[in-house]
C-alpha cells in the first residue's frame, strides 16, 4: 500500500484548523448482498416448526400441570408449593441447557427494577421492563423543548437498556424474586457487590410479598428451598424472545395493533442486538418498533416513558424551561459514563446540562456561537456528543466542521459550592468537505456520517483511522453500533486495514445505517459485507387498498413508490418506483382484483397490472391539472371514475378495439365548488347497469348519467342539497338490513344521515362517532359469513384516531370505539376482504398500522351498556334522574296542556304522545333551536319511520322517542359562541374595539333577506317575544299576547352595532359556552 493510500494527509493552517483530506479507492473487500431475507429464509422455517413443536409439547405439559393444580385448590400453601416447582422445573431445565419457549402474560416488577411504562400494542396491557441496576440505566426523564430530539433520546436510552435485557421470557410462576447476592450470573454478581448494603437490604424488604395472610409463618426463602426452585434473577433466567411470542390472551380492546409498515426516516435507527439474532429499534407514528431482522417479528411499544429506577413516581425528576431564542433542540444524549451530564443542540446553540440532584437543580450552559468567534463560517449544527476523553463535547456541523467545546467542571473536592459546570467553544475543526450529518462515538473512535453517503472514524485526535467511502449510500441519517464486541480477528477475519503508517487491521463492531432515502443496512465488518434490509418510502404515504380477495395491501407514497405486501404473512413481494414527479395520491384495486388503478399528484393516471405494477394501458391517462384524489371502479369492471383537486370528476370506459379490450377516456365534468370528499359507484335497482355519485363540501350530492354521456361529455342525472349549516366529509352505500336502500354521509357536525338511494331524502340523522373531530373516511366491514349479513359493522377514521362504529347506527354511544392512530393526521383507511384487519395511513409520518379486529370486545362494551334508553340519559345533564330530564318531561305534557289550549273548560286528555306540530315548541323550550330545514327533515324522519313496513304515516311521537330523536338531531357539544363568531366573521365588518359587528339596519335587513328568511311580522313578533313583551312566546297563545309586533320601537331596543357577545346574551339571552367541549370526547 503507498503513502497516498495508507494514510490521508494532514495541513494545518494559521488559523488553528486542520484540514483533513483522503484519497479514496475501492475497497476490495467490500461485496453487498441484496437480500438477507432469502438467505435466512430456510432458517426461518426451520425455526418455525421446531417452535411449533415445542409449543404442542408445552401445551401438552401445561393440560397434565393444571389437572393436578385443580385437585389441590383447598390448600392454598399447597397451591404456591405446586406453583413455585413449576418455575423451579423451568429453571432447572434452563441451566440444564433445555430450552423451551412458551406464551406468558408480562409482570409487572415495581421498585429495585427500571420503569418502562408501555402500553403495548399486541397485547393492550402495561408492561414493566426488568433490568439489573446499573448506573447506565439511572437515567431520569428530562423534559425540553425538544422536536425529534425526544423520540431520538428516548430511543437511543432504552437501547442502551434493552442491551441488559436477554429479550427472553419470563414464566409467570417465577413470580417469587430471589435475592440478588446468590444469583448465579457473575456480571450480576459484580454489579450487585458493588451496591451499598443498606440499599441491597433495602432491595431485599421490596422484593417480599405484601399481602401475607394471617398466620402465614414461612418466608418466600423457605417455600423456594421447599420447592426446589432457583434464587436466579429474571433476567438471566428467562428464555429467548419473551418481547415476540404471540400472545394467546383474549383481546380487550376492538382494535389492536398488529403490525407498522414503513419507518420515519427522519428519525433514527438502533441496533439493540445481533448475536443469534439481529434485533433493531425504530419509530412509526407515535409507535416504537422493536424488529427482529431475521424472524420478521414485531413488537411494539406505545407511550414509553423512562423514570427514576427504584421511585413510584408520576412526574418526571427535573424539568428545565428552555428560553424560546435557543431553537428547537433536535439532538439529545447522555455522558455515557455520567447520567447527570446531557448536551443537545438545534441548529444554532449547542447546550450543556448538569443535573444537581441534591439541590433538585439542571444548571446548563449555552454560549453564544456566531462566525466572529473564529472568524470562519461555523454552519448549522447537526449532532453533538461528548468526546472520549470525556473533559469536551462535540458539536458536527452542515459545513463539515467540528466545534471543540471544553467543559470546565469545579473541583470536586472543594467542601463548598463553587458555582455550576459551563462550557467554552475552544476549538473549530474543518474535518472534512461534506456536510456531517451523523456523529457519535463507538469502542475508541469519533465516528461522522455525511451528506454523501460516507462514514469516516477518527481516534481521540481528530486524525481519520479508516473511512467507508464506496457503499455507495444516499446521505446518511442514522448509524448504530452493535452491543456485542467485535470478534477478534483470527486467520480467517477478513477485516480491511485502517490507513495509518502500521497498516493494523480495523477491528470493528457491526453496525447499522439508515440513510435519508429510507433504506437501512447491515455492515458486517469482517469481510465489509453490506446487506440490505428493507426499504421504504422516503415521503408521505396517502395512497392503500386492499385486494378484494387476497390478503394483499397496495401502499403508495408521494415520493412515487408502489409497494405490494402480503398481510397475513408480513412479506414484500414486489414494488415499482415511477419517475420523479410522479406522487402516488390515490390507488384503489378493481373488484376482480386484476387491476390497480393509481392517481397521481400532477395530474396522471395509472391502470397497473395488479400482480406485475406494470402498465395495463400504453399511455397513462393526463386529462386532470392537479392531484387525482380518489379513484373508484364500477362493480362490473367497465367504468373507472377519478376526482381531482380541482373538482372534477372524470369517467373512462372500458371498450373493444380491434379484437382486444382497451380503456379509454369518455368525458370530465367541474361538477363542484368546492373539494370533492367521495366519488362512488353502485348500482340501479332496476337494473344491472353502474351508477356515478360524487359528494363535495360544498353540500352537493350529484348522480351522473353515465348511459347518455357520450365522448367529452359527462351528463348530470340529479343535484341535491346535504346539508344547512354543516358539509359532508363521507358516503358510504348502507348495507341492506332494512327494505329501504339508504345512502350514508358523515357531517361536520358528527351527525350520521342516511338518504333515500333513489329520492335522496334524509330520511335519518343519527348522532354518530365524535371522538374529537368528525368522521373523515368510512368503510362497511365485509361479511365473514351468510349468517352476519344482519349485523354489520363500520370502520372509520377522522383526524387522527381509527374506530370501529355497530350497525344500524341509531346514537347509541357504545357502540362505537375509536383510538389513537397516526397522532399527526389519518391520510387514508382500507379494510381486508375479510374484515379481519383495517389499516391506516399516516401520512407525513411514513407509515401503514395494520389493526386486527375484534368484534365480540365491542359487542361486550354494548352489553355492559345497558338496553332500551339506558345509554341515552348517559347523554343528558344528571342523567335520568337529572334536573334537566325532569324540564323536559314538563315541557313535554305541558305541550299538551298548550295544544288544548290553556283556557279550556272541557275534560282533558292526558295522552303518552304529542302530535309533531308541538315537537319544535318543545325542542325549542330546552334549548335546541332547529331551522326550518331540520324541523322539516325531523318530521320526515317520524312520518315515513314506518312507512315501508306498513304503508302508514304517524302523525305523533311519545317521551322516550322525542328522547332519542332531540339527541341524535342536537349539536353534539351544545351551543357554543364558535357558530356564532363564525357568522360575524362572514357578515359583520371590524368596529373601533377590533371586534366583528353588524349594523343595525343591515342585521334587520339579513333577517328579512337571506338564508330561511322571516316576513317582517314575524320578525317583529319574535323580538316581541325576545324582549319580554309576549310572555307566552310567539304566536304561542294570541290571546295572551299584549303587544303588536308594530308597535315595538327596534331603533331603541338594539343598539346601533351588534357584536357575536351582544346578539347572543343580551339579544337571545342565551347562556353558552366559548369553546366546544370536543377535544375531551
Amino acid at each position: 500500500m503507498s503513502d497516498a493510500e495508507e494514510a490521508p494527509r494532514e495541513a494545518t493552517r494559521e488559523n488553528g484548523e486542520t484540514e483533513m483530506k483522503e484519497e479514496e479507492e475501492p475497497n476490495p473487500n467490500y461485496k453487498e448482498v441484496e437480500d438477507p431475507q432469502q438467505e435466512s429464509k430456510d432458517d426461518t422455517l426451520a425455526w418455525r416448526e421446531s417452535q411449533e413443536e415445542e409449543r404442542k409439547t408445552g401445551e401438552e405439559e401445561g393440560e397434565e400441570e393444571e389437572e393436578k393444580e385443580e385437585e389441590g385448590k383447598k390448600d392454598k400453601k399447597i397451591v404456591m408449593e405446586e406453583t413455585e416447582e413449576k418455575a423451579g422445573e423451568c429453571q432447572e431445565k434452563e441451566a440444564s441447557g433445555i430450552q423451551e419457549e412458551t406464551t406468558v402474560e408480562p409482570q409487572e416488577v415495581t421498585e429495585s427494577m427500571i420503569r418502562l411504562e408501555t402500553q403495548i400494542t399486541d397485547s393492550q396491557s402495561v408492561t414493566s421492563g426488568i433490568f439489573p441496576k446499573t448506573q447506565r440505566g439511572s437515567k431520569s426523564k428530562l423534559s425540553l423543548q425538544l422536536e425529534d430530539a425526544e423520540t431520538d433520546e428516548l430511543l437511543r436510552d432504552l437501547s442502551t437498556q434493552l442491551e441488559f435485557l436477554d429479550l427472553d421470557q419470563i414464566s409467570p410462576e417465577e413470580q417469587q424474586i430471589s435475592s440478588p447476592e446468590r444469583q448465579p450470573s457473575g456480571e450480576l454478581e459484580e454489579k450487585t457487590d458493588q451496591m451499598p448494603q443498606d440499599e441491597l437490604g433495602q432491595e431485599r424488604r421490596d422484593l417480599e410479598p405484601e399481602n401475607r395472610e394471617e398466620g402465614q409463618e414461612r418466608t418466600v426463602s423457605d417455600i423456594q428451598s421447599k420447592a426446589g426452585i432457583s434464587r436466579e434473577s429474571l433476567v438471566s433466567s428467562t428464555t429467548e424472545d419473551i418481547l415476540f411470542q404471540k400472545d394467546k390472551s383474549a383481546p380487550v380492546y376492538p382494535l389492536t395493533m398488529t403490525w407498522s409498515f414503513g419507518w420515519n426516516s427522519s428519525l433514527p435507527v438502533y441496533y439493540i442486538r445481533e448475536e443469534k439474532q439481529r434485533v433493531l429499534l425504530y419509530v412509526c407514528a407515535h409507535t416504537a418498533i422493536i424488529y427482529n431482522v431475521f424472524r420478521n417479528n414485531q413488537y411494539h411499544l406505545q407511550k414509553v416513558c423512562i423514570w427514576k429506577w427504584t421511585l413510584a413516581v408520576e412526574t418526571p425528576a427535573c424539568t428545565l424551561e428552555l428560553p424560546t431564542e435557543y431553537g428547537v433542540q433536535n439532538y439529545v444524549t447522555f455522558n455515557p459514563t455520567n447520567n447527570k451530564e446531557l448536551v443537545s443542540n438545534s441548529k444554532t446553540w449547542a447546550i450543556y446540562y448538569a443535573w444537581y440532584e441534591e439541590r433538585d437543580t439542571l444548571a446548563h450552559s449555552a454560549p453564544l456561537l456566531t462566525e466572529k468567534t473564529f472568524n470562519k463560517l461555523v454552519g448549522k449544527f447537526s449532532q453533538s456528543v461528548f468526546h472520549l476523553n470525556l473533559t469536551q463535547i462535540l458539536s458536527a456541523t452542515m459545513e463539515g466542521k467540528l466545534v471543540v467545546w471544553d467543559i470546565h467542571r469545579p473541583p470536586s473536592s472543594a467542601s463548598t459550592f463553587l458555582g455550576f459546570p459551563y462550557i467554552k467553544p475552544c476549538k473549530l475543526v474543518h474535518l472534512q468537505k461534506e456536510g456531517i450529518t451523523v456523529l457519535t462515538t463507538t469502542d475508541s473512535y469519533i465516528v461522522t456520517g455525511d451528506i454523501k453517503g460516507n462514514i469516516k472514524f477518527y481516534d481521540h485526535t481528530l486524525s481519520i483511522v479508516n473511512w467507508y467511502s464506496h457503499l455507495k449510500l444516499g446521505a446518511i441519517r442514522t448509524l448504530s453500533f452493535s452491543k456485542t464486541p467485535a470478534t477478534p480477528p483470527t486467520e480467517k477475519s477478513n477485516y480491511p486495514p485502517d490507513c495509518t503508517l502500521k497498516g493494523d487491521l480495523f477491528v470493528l463492531r457491526n453496525f447499522i445505517i439508515g440513510t435519508s432515502d429510507a433504506a437501512v443496512y447491515h455492515l458486517t465488518t469482517d469481510g465489509t459485507k453490506l446487506e440490505k434490509l428493507f426499504v421504504e418510502p422516503k415521503d408521505a404515504i396517502c395512497a392503500i387498498s386492499c385486494h378484494p380477495y387476497q390478503p394483499l395491501i397496495a401502499i403508495g407514497s408521494i415520493c412515487g413508490m408502489i409497494k405490494v405486501w402480503n398481510y397475513e404473512n408480513k412479506q414484500y413481494l414486489f414494488s415499482r418506483v415511477f419517475e420523479k414527479g410522479l406522487g402516488v395520491q390515490s390507488l384503489t384495486y378493481n373488484p376482480e382484483g386484476a387491476l390497480l388503478g393509481a392517481g397521481f399528484t400532477e395530474g396522471t393516471v395509472y391502470i397497473l397490472d395488479a400482480m406485475s405494477l406494470e402498465n395495463e394501458s400504453p399511455e397513462p391517462f393526463k386529462y386532470s391539472r392537479t392531484s387525482v384524489t380518489h379513484i373508484s371502479f364500477s362493480h362490473d369492471s367497465q367504468y373507472m371514475a377519478t376526482a381531482d383537486r380541482s373538482f372534477t370528476v372524470a369517467v373512462y370506459m372500458l371498450v373493444v378495439r380491434n379484437g382486444q379490450r382497451v380503456w379509454e377516456y369518455l368525458a370530465r365534468l367541474r361538477s363542484h365548488r368546492k373539494s370533492i370528499r367521495s366519488l362512488l359507484f353502485g348500482v340501479y335497482l332496476d337494473s344491472n347497469e353502474p351508477r356515478l355519485l360524487s359528494l363535495g363540501t360544498d353540500r352537493l350530492l350529484i348522480e351522473y348519467d353515465l348511459l347518455r354521456s357520450y365522448k367529452d361529455r359527462l351528463e348530470v342525472l340529479d343535484i341535491h342539497h346535504t346539508d344547512q349549516g354543516c358539509y359532508p366529509t363521507c358516503m358510504v352505500w348502507y348495507p341492506p338490513l332494512t327494505r329501504e336502500l339508504f345512502l350514508l354521509i358523515c357531517n361536520s357536525g358528527y351527525k350520521v344521515k342516511l338518504f333515500n338511494a333513489t329520492t335522496k331524502m334524509c330520511r335519518k340523522t343519527l348522532l354518530g362517532p365524535a371522538y374529537g373531530s368528525p368522521i373523515e373516511q368510512t368503510q362497511v366491514l365485509p361479511v365473514r359469513s351468510m349468517a352476519e349479513l344482519q349485523k354489520r359493522y363500520l370502520v372509520f377514521i377522522n383526524r387522527d384516531k381509527v374506530g370501529l362504529q355497530i350497525l344500524p347506527v341509531d346514537g347509541n354511544p357504545h357502540k362505537t370505539s375509536a383510538i389513537v392512530c397516526h397522532p399527526n393526521g389519518v391520510a387514508g383507511m382500507a379494510v381486508s376482504y375479510d374484515g379481519h384487519y383495517a389499516f391506516t395511513a399516516g401520512g407525513h409520518d411514513r407509515s401503514v398500522v395494520q389493526w386486527k379486529i375484534t368484534l365480540s370486545v365491542l359487542e361486550a362494551a354494548v352489553s355492559l351498556g345497558g338496553e332500551d334508553l339506558t345509554p341515552f340519559y348517559g347523554l343528558l345533564s344528571g342523567g335520568r334522574e337529572g334536573k334537566f330530564y325532569r324540564e323536559l318531561e314538563d315541557y313535554f305534557y305541558y305541550s299538551q296542556l298548550r295544544s288544548q289550549g290553556i283556557d279550556t273548560m272541557e275534560t282533558r286528555k292526558v295522552s303518552e304522545h304529542i302530535c309533531l306540530s308541538e315537537l319544535p315548541f318543545v325542542m325549542r323550550a330546552i334549548g335546541f333551536y332547529p331551522s326550518e330545514e331540520k324541523i322539516d327533515d325531523i318530521f320526515n324522519e317520524i312520518k315515513f319511520g314506518e312507512y315501508v313496513d306498513t304503508g302508514k304515516l304517524i302523525d305523533k311521537i311519545n317521551l322516550p322517542d322525542f328522547l332519542k330523536v332531540y339527541l341524535n338531531h342536537k349539536p353534539p357539544f351544545g351551543n357554543t359562541m364558535s357558530g356564532i363568531h363564525k357568522s360575524f366573521e362572514v357578515l359583520g365588518y371590524t368596529n373601533s374595539k377590533g371586534k366583528k359587528a353588524i349594523r343595525r339596519e343591515d342585521f334587520l335587513r339579513l333577517l328579512v333577506t337571506k338564508g330561511e328568511h322571516m316576513t317582517e311580522e314575524e320578525m317583529l313578533d319574535c323580538f316581541a317575544s325576545l324582549f319580554g313583551l309576549n310572555p307566552e312566546g310567539w304566536k304561542s297563545e294570541p290571546a295572551t299576547s299584549s303587544v303588536k309586533g308594530s308597535e315595538i320601537c327596534l331603533e331603541e331596543e338594539l343598539p346601533d352595532e351588534i357584536t357575536a357577545e351582544i346578539f347572543a346574551t343580551e339579544i337571545l339571552g342565551l347562556t353558552i359556552s366559548e369553546y366546544s367541549s370536543q377535544d375531551g370526547q
